[in-house]
């Protein structure tokens, strides 16, 4: 407490003396962020004490438009991109007959379409990623979610239960890796939007079993785009609305060679989904996969 008491008394006086010397220690007792010039020190530590930051009107209009395009040209087969994995929402496949955005969930692996990947190179996603990643900035796993309204059937698919996203991703340290999450319309507690449990990402990582915590559901507008640490617990529940929402998914990492190939349950779903893909005896293992989908967005490749 101290330190802290210290840290913010030298802050103030330097901010009276001006100069490049109070960059030089807002990052004193920063854990989950690095300096620079993009976030303030009020949203440095709101992400250092709650583990998640949203930026309003992030993303504009006009780009979430070519998004949803792009998506709607995956959803009528118009277009197939290489890689790509489609999950169809099994509640309305049986009656819809045209292939259409009603009956995909999820798409995962979007990689290999150059619209929808353009979302993981725009320059305002990039400076916000940058400042927990550092600059060399990798694309690890990419997903937009076309979340349909809860009919009763199959509604357990949908419903995503509160977890921490480190049990599927093997690369380390899990402070340089960040998910960017862009609302691609109004969200808010009726539709399922997104709940957090602030503070859960100085947890270790647990086992999908969590008490009835109280979270935080995060209202959103189209643009608003939240970034959360892979260790945050979070969740979101089901959409009571009549309408479909989207959210575009981007999680990005600077890899520096560590690897935690002990998690069973994400290796076993993430070598599972590529041998449907490739076949049975592919002889991926779980490195060989995240170099698959692994690219580079900004920077240098520093490994993979």
């Amino acid at each position: 407490i101290e330190q802290t008491r210290a840290a913010a008394r030298l802050r103030r006086i330097l901010g009276h003396l001006g100069g490049s010397s109070v960059r030089a220690v807002v990052s004193f007792g920063v854990r989950y962020s690095l300096d620079n010039n993009v976030l303030s020190l009020e949203q440095r530590k709101f992400y250092e004490e709650n583990g998640f930051l949203v930026i309003k009107n992030l993303v504009s209009d006009a780009d979430i438009q070519r998004f949803r395009v792009a998506f709607e040209k995956i959803c009528s087969e118009e277009s197939k991109p290489a890689g790509l994995i489609i999950i169809r929402d099994v509640s309305s496949v049986e009656s819809e007959d045209i292939p259409s955005e009603k009956t995909i969930a999820r798409i995962q692996d979007y990689q290999e379409d150059k619209e929808l990947f353009r979302y993981c190179t725009l320059p305002e996603v990039l400076k916000c990623v940058e400042c927990f990643t550092g600059p060399n900035i990798m694309a690890m796993h990419t997903m937009l979610i076309n979340k349909p309204p809860d009919t009763g059937k199959g509604q357990e698919d949908f419903l995503a239960p509160l977890h921490q996203d480190l049990h599927f991703f093997p690369f380390r340290p899990s402070n340089c890796i960040v998910c960017a999450w862009t609302a691609m319309e109004h969200i808010d507690r009726n539709s399922g939007c997104l709940a957090v449990l602030p503070g859960t990402h100085k947890l270790p990582l647990k086992p999908h079993e969590y008490p009835q915590w109280e979270v935080v559901h995060l209202v959103m507008e189209k643009g608003d785009t939240v970034f959360f640490h892979p260790l945050l617990i979070h969740g979101s529940g089901r959409n009571q609305t009549q309408g479909f929402w989207k959210v575009c998914i981007h999680v990005a990492s600077v890899l520096k060679d560590e690897w935690d190939t002990s998690q069973e349950q994400g290796e076993k779903k993430a070598v599972g989904i590529e041998d449907k893909l490739y076949g049975s005896d592919s002889g991926l293992d779980l490195k060989d996969i995240w170099m698959f989908r692994a690219r580079l967005v900004k920077g240098e490749r520093i490994t993979l």
